[in-house]
């Protein structure tokens, strides 16, 4: 298997070509010094709920997945907090304002974008909103889905890490309002 870092081929730092691997999650320069781990990127999703116990799913409009159901997230933004950039994300995909969002858990993935490898923590939440009268779909969304809770199947996701997250949406969080 190649090393996630293979596209990287000279130091930022100084330039050299001397850009080694150093462990399984870092290379090093061998002039300067400099060594560079790579870290996960933060990633949100966001099960959206109604008061009906229904939920507002998106389908993807671009590659990973394309056409596929997703939930509503995308990658936080630099100088942003998780809840910040879990609400940017619902009001860019859906144009709903939220305010009740519950943190559920966090799954470890690996999102691949321009044939490159992004190893991510995605972080799951739940808002919940009165109805969704006035959802409009966004950036991201080629449309917007209602769904009941028991008619949610995780094989019509396309993303590895959202399907595992319905199984566990599923399995422990059906709480009614």
């Amino acid at each position: 298997m190649k090393h996630f870092l293979d596209k990287f081929k000279f130091c930022p730092v100084c330039g050299s070509a001397n850009f080694n691997i150093h462990n399984d999650k870092s290379k090093k320069c061998a002039d300067c010094g400099f060594t560079y781990y790579i870290n996960p990127s933060v990633a949100t999703a966001c099960f959206i709920r109604n008061s009906k116990d229904e939920l507002l799913i998106c389908t993807r409009a671009n590659e990973p997945s394309k056409g596929t159901f997703d939930l509503p997230g995308g990658f936080i933004d630099m100088d942003e907090t998780l809840e910040h950039g879990m609400l940017r994300e619902v009001m860019e995909e859906t144009h709903l304002l939220g305010k009740d969002l519950h943190y559920l858990f966090s799954i470890p993935n690996l999102y691949v974008y321009s044939d490159f490898p992004v190893h991510t923590t995605d972080v799951f939440f739940e808002l919940r909103v009165k109805d969704f009268s006035k959802a409009v779909r966004g950036d991201d969304a080629a449309s917007l889905n209602i769904i009941k809770i028991e008619e949610l199947n995780p094989e019509v996701f396309g993303l590895r890490s959202i399907k595992q997250a319905v199984v566990l949406y599923l399995k422990n969080h059906k709480n009614k309002f």
